[in-house]
């Protein structure tokens, strides 16, 4: 396996409801919802940076196509985050995030490790994280890098 993620899709209670808020909400870029003349296929892809995509799929969907049985979405199994370099952007976010629908859970704040970071949950209970990174942070550049890399892309590769 090659040391990449092209596709992170997360299960949805409401897919209309969920596009609505990662795209107009957050203002993340898609087509909308694609797939709705395949039985459990309607899905909507959001573009991200780096080639990455974000599917929202709804749960019952997602248990049909997998066969496992639904089960429900726990805030504390895994977090989606989004590093930034001003604590300003952390603000933002947040802001967006609350105005959106999102609930916040913990407000942004100054972390142990130096940075500058909040948790919001999406309208499903995904954990989300905003995190301002302190710079310098001991990154490099990944090699096909042939622009100055994103914050991103250093993470990545660091």
């Amino acid at each position: 396996m090659k040391p990449r993620i092209s596709v992170l899709t997360i299960a949805v209670a409401d897919l209309e409801r969920s596009l609505r808020f990662y795209r107009d909400g957050l203002g993340l870029p898609t087509e909308g919802i694609i797939g709705r003349e395949f039985a459990h296929g309607a899905v909507a892809f959001f573009e991200l940076s780096g080639g990455l995509k974000l599917a929202i799929w709804a749960q019952d969907d997602l248990a049909y196509d997998t066969g496992l049985p639904k089960a429900p979405i726990t805030s504390t199994s895994f977090t989606i985050g989004h590093n930034v370099v001003l604590q300003e952007e952390v603000d933002q976010l947040m802001a967006e995030a609350a105005r959106a629908g999102g609930e916040i859970i913990k407000s942004a704040q100054n972390t142990f490790y130096g940075g500058y970071a909040g948790y919001f949950r999406d309208p499903n209970g995904h954990l989300w994280e905003s995190s301002g990174i302190p710079l310098p942070y001991p990154m490099k550049a990944p090699p096909e890098c042939d622009r100055p890399p994103t914050v991103l892309q250093l993470l990545s590769y660091g």
